[in-house]
């Protein structure tokens, strides 16, 4: 493709003025980045986000006031009216757009669901054990699973986070809506910044970082075993770590840093996206623990184990639990190695609760370092559904978003009690880190995602109903 000299001029122009300011704003980036500093331009960032995600709210009741439903729903319950509540500086006004696509959970409230559930695992409960009683309970049975057809508290947890409010990142369930000239302008706006603008920086701090990883953990590869290695380690990876995390614009608030996990412990976290690595790391060294794997990722697993002790293992050794198990508790009798970062739900959530804790992680008797970390789904969704993204389409949703904004709370250190079995202690876990971060405490294996529910399962829910099966007949005497 050839181009007029004019506009070879023009293109020569412009690189000539843009290379020189880029270039040191990147600069600037990595220096910041690589030091742990802010000039309080993210945050200031993030300010303004809110102040626009408010007016554009605002907008949208404005040019709805009332919400679009079937005509036979609107005889009945007549016009909705349209209130406005600020959460965070953020309006959500915007149901009147996203009102049936708002969060699921809030769809169907299943007060009979709890009384099935005492019913099931109550021992103590007070419900009567008569004919009658068995009929109601045949019924709450049909309701629920009427409920959970509709929907379930489970599977609502593998799929992307409703927003009540539009942050002019992604349209509602049903695909574009139009609602103003204005807010169509903002949007379009937004999207070549997003694109034009923040990925190509991006992308760019993305290759540094990687480039700098690669290298400064080779260098410290060749430095002898022992303390100074271990003060290398620990700084320089964090730095690198610090760099990756601006490539998707992180804004992370850590509280409690006096429980951050300390060397021979486990640091235990929910899981919502691969950069639950990239965030923890920032503050704090860890090693790793995962499957083998070539390319790009494997270069990178290969460069870590030059520089620390990461544990990989292979797709057979993965089955092998208690190979598994002899690795963690070699590395975590080891106070001079570094503690040991594990995901014990084993699959992403989409960071509204937390699901059951696989026990392995509780079996070797080392201290547990709970965390909690929780994402702000306004500015850029992190949830990871592997079902339906690839990692490539998954990393450049990231470094499109507008930001990754995410508290984390280091919790105090935890230990398993003589009386406790793992499960039992993985549990006590678990609950700790659902009340921090504001999560939903759930039961259920986050692998049902992938498989259906085990035989198992539905064995133990029947055989705890069938002890309530004894009843009380007319006259009195007690049936089995």
């Amino acid at each position: 493709m050839e181009y007029s000299p004019a506009t070879e001029q023009l293109l020569i122009l412009l690189v000539a003025l843009l290379f020189p300011p880029v270039t040191v704003l990147i600069i600037l980036i990595l220096l910041l980045a690589t030091f742990g500093r802010s000039l309080g331009i993210r945050r200031a960032y993030v300010d303004v986000l809110l102040a626009t995600f408010e007016w554009a709210s605002k907008r949208i009741e404005k040019s709805k006031t009332k919400v679009d439903i079937d005509p036979d729903i609107s005889d009945i319950g007549g016009e909705d009216k349209v209130t406005t509540s600020f959460v965070n500086g953020i309006s959500n006004g915007a149901l009147t757009l996203r009102k049936r696509s708002s969060s699921a959970k809030n769809l169907i409230v299943k007060d009979e669901t709890s009384i099935m559930r005492r019913k099931i695992t109550s021992e103590n409960y007070s419900g009567a054990k008569n004919a009658l009683s068995l009929f109601g309970d045949s019924l709450d049975f049909m309701k629920v699973g009427i409920e959970s057809i509709i929907e379930d508290e489970v599977t609502m947890r593998f799929t992307a986070e409703e927003l009540t409010s539009w942050n002019l990142l992604s349209r509602t369930s049903y695909g574009y809506q139009y609602v103003s000239l204005r807010l169509t302008i903002i949007w379009c706006l937004g999207f070549i910044f997003r694109y034009a603008v923040l990925l190509p920086f991006r992308l760019i701090i993305l290759s540094v970082g990687l480039t700098f990883l690669v290298v400064a953990t080779a260098f410290i590869g060749y430095v002898p075993d022992g303390e100074i290695k271990r003060y290398l380690n620990w700084h320089i990876s964090v730095m690198c770590y610090r760099v990756l995390a601006r490539a998707v614009s992180v804004i992370a608030t850590f509280h409690n840093r006096e429980n951050s996990a300390k060397g021979g412990g486990i640091c235990v976290a929910n899981h919502t996206s691969p950069i639950d690595v990239l965030i923890l790391a920032q503050d704090n060294c860890y090693a790793l623990v995962g499957q083998k794997h070539g390319g790009l990722l494997g270069l990178i697993q290969r460069s870590l184990s030059r520089a620390s002790s990461h544990i990989w293992f292979d797709r057979s050794e993965l089955e092998d639990r208690s190979a598994v198990s002899r690795k963690l508790r070699s590395h975590a009798e080891d106070s001079t190695k570094l503690p040991i970062l594990i995901f014990p739900e084993g699959t992403c959530i989409n960071n509204t609760s937390v699901m059951m804790f696989k026990k392995g992680s509780f079996e070797i008797g080392a201290t547990v370092y709970p965390v909690a970390v929780k994402y702000d789904p306004r500015f850029g969704d992190a949830f990871w559904n592997s079902s339906l993204q690839t990692y490539f389409q998954y990393i450049i949703m990231m470094m499109t978003s507008w930001a990754i904004v995410v508290d984390v709370w280091y919790l105090p250190p935890m230990t398993r009690l003589e009386s406790e079995s793992a499960i039992q202690f993985a549990n006590r876990v678990k609950r700790e880190i659902a009340a921090a971060g504001g999560l939903v405490d759930l039961d259920w294996d986050g692998q049902l995602k992938r498989y259906p529910v085990k035989k198992e399962m539905l064995e133990k829910q029947r055989e705890n109903y069938s002890k309530r099966l004894q009843f009380t007949s007319p006259n009195g005497a007690t049936k089995d």
